[in-house]
């Protein structure tokens, strides 16, 4: 995999939207102000709109070939250094037809977004160039009052000064979106979220031992309109791999969750990949009912049980969020509930 270079005070990065266009309508567009200063006085970078990013959520639904156009001329610009997306949705697989592999393999760029910008991270994967998953500007970047320390520390690690080996240590806090959620709304700019005390950290759901392997996954709710294209890694591709999934902001009733991990057990997946990374649930209310999934799909129906399957980790939906380098090699042990980062993030 190629690696993109850390970043700098004084570099430029692209803001695009390849997913909803939500970024540029009138009463979201506090948040691109919010997230320009912050990149511009926290980081020293320069921050550049992509021409077609603020042009809504209607124009971009029925142009997703300007969607990809932003993000084609963001890697030719030889100025721009990272390309930063804006937020996620539900269609950004419809860029596919549009995508040059060439220019992201030529040009090696540091690319971040989660959620359905898990299709852009399989372009990337691809590609054959590391990509992060994690860190939008909607929801990150431009988080109200100030990013959360864990994120910003993520942010740091990762695209600024990053490590030899780094440990991806549990968030000590939680935020609950179910009963305190803070709507975006310009009246909102100046309201602090509320985090909880984190009391369970992270869970090995079952294995034992020490496995390691290079990061790939993603949304799983993403997943179904990956499978069958070009960007869907073969099966020699996912062997030894550390798969990490998270589900969305929709709820996904646990009936789906299991549809979709059966699928990835008949393709074989579970039989070949090191070990499961699982997010945090974006929903409290899911998070014992979609363990339970785990353990008898993996587990039982897979018969995988000696597959370790660490548990609550914070990537995601669920803020706070870290960012997860896709490709790095990372270990994961099950003894003691750790997982650790085994390369530069960034180079």
């Amino acid at each position: 995999m190629l690696k993109p270079k850390r970043l700098k005070p004084g570099d430029t990065v692209a803001i695009v939207s390849l997913s909803a266009g939500t970024l540029g309508e009138p009463w979201a567009i506090h948040k691109l102000h919010i997230a320009r200063e912050r990149l511009e006085r926290d980081y020293g970078l320069r921050v550049k709109v992509m021409p077609n990013a603020l042009k809504g959520r209607e124009y971009l639904y029925e142009h997703p070939e300007a969607r990809a156009a932003d993000w084609m001329e963001a890697f030719r610009d030889p100025e721009v250094k990272a390309i930063f997306n804006a937020i996620g949705g539900d269609d950004t697989i419809r860029l596919l037809p549009y995508i040059d592999f060439d220019v992201i393999r030529q040009n090696p760029k540091i690319f971040t977004g989660f959620s359905d910008t898990t299709s852009n991270h399989f372009m990337m994967y691809k590609a054959g160039v590391m990509s992060y998953y994690g860190a939008s500007i909607m929801t990150n970047f431009a988080e109200y009052v100030k990013i959360n320390d864990y994120t910003a520390a993520a942010i740091r690690n990762t695209f600024f000064e990053p490590k030899p080996t780094q440990e991806i240590p549990s968030a000590p806090y939680w935020y609950d979106d179910e009963d305190e959620k803070i709507w975006w709304k310009e009246e909102n700019m100046n309201t602090l979220r509320q985090y909880h005390p984190e009391e369970i950290g992270y869970e090995i759901l079952q294995g034992s031992g020490v496995v390691e392997g290079e990061l790939l996954g993603g949304c799983i709710d993403v997943f179904p309109e990956l499978l069958g294209t070009a960007i869907w890694p073969g099966m020699e591709e996912w062997r030894g791999k550390l798969l990490f999934l998270e589900t969305s902001e929709e709820d996904m009733p646990e009936d789906y969750l299991t549809w979709y991990l059966r699928n990835l057990a008949a393709q074989g997946i579970f039989d070949v990949i090191s070990g499961i990374i699982v997010g945090k649930p974006a929903r409290r209310s899911k998070y014992e009912p979609y363990k339970e999934v785990y353990r008898k799909v993996v587990g039982f129906e897979a018969k995988r049980p000696d597959l370790p399957i660490l548990y609550n980790v914070n990537i995601g939906h669920a803020e706070p969020i870290g960012v997860l380098p896709i490709g790095a090699r990372c270990r994961l042990d099950a003894d003691n509930r750790t997982l650790t980062l085994l390369e530069l993030a960034t180079d």
